[in-house]
């Protein structure tokens, strides 16, 4: 599998998993998404707000790739969160609307990569103006890896709220290859 193809796999993940997430958090009570939990960022809907600003963050960053990608044209045009704990949205189905936005974006981004375009170094600015250049294959590794992290999170709230999301394994997508694939165990 490719770089590119590996992304396009991650960005079909993150889709699939955020669906997972939304759909379990909108059984929760208010105080459940909303009260302090001890999280780091506190509440569970705060640790889905910070999911939906950071994506935001990277995919303005990845904007300014040189390739100008097209799906990223109205994030281009967007104001960036100015922190990391910027409210986007007041209730969930307003930052669900928000997510389904960004993953629709991502899948679509993905699939307009190249293999050139990760090969590039992006320079870009933190949100404390701290400039970094980074091959952009990495970084948008990290993007995937940064959504992990947090979901992880937010899918132990849940468990400790009576929620199963059920299967979270990014092996449930990786296509089976080979002759043999049809006889191979599942694990």
């Amino acid at each position: 599998m490719s770089m590119r193809e590996h992304i396009i796999l991650m960005a079909a993940y993150n889709k699939a998993m955020n669906t997972k997430l939304y759909a379990a958090a909108a059984q929760l009570a208010p105080q459940d998404l909303f009260g302090e939990r001890q999280a780091f960022f506190g509440s569970l809907f705060a640790t889905m707000n910070h999911l939906v600003v950071g994506d935001t963050i990277w995919l303005k960053r990845f904007s300014i790739h040189p390739a100008q990608h097209s799906a990223l044209g109205d994030i281009r045009a967007r104001a960036a969160p100015t922190g990391l704990t910027t409210p986007m949205a007041t209730d969930l189905a307003g930052l669900h609307a928000m997510r389904q936005q960004l993953d629709a974006t991502i899948c679509t981004w993905a699939a307009q990569l190249t293999e050139a375009d990760l090969e590039q170094v992006l320079c870009y600015a933190n949100t404390r103006g701290v400039v970094s250049h980074k091959r952009f294959s990495s970084l948008v590794m990290h993007l995937f890896n940064h959504q992990t992290h947090h979901r992880g999170q937010a899918t132990t709230l849940l468990s400790q709220s009576g929620i199963d999301i059920g299967v979270t394994d990014l092996l449930m997508l990786i296509p089976n290859e080979g002759q043999d694939s049809a006889a191979a165990p599942q694990v």
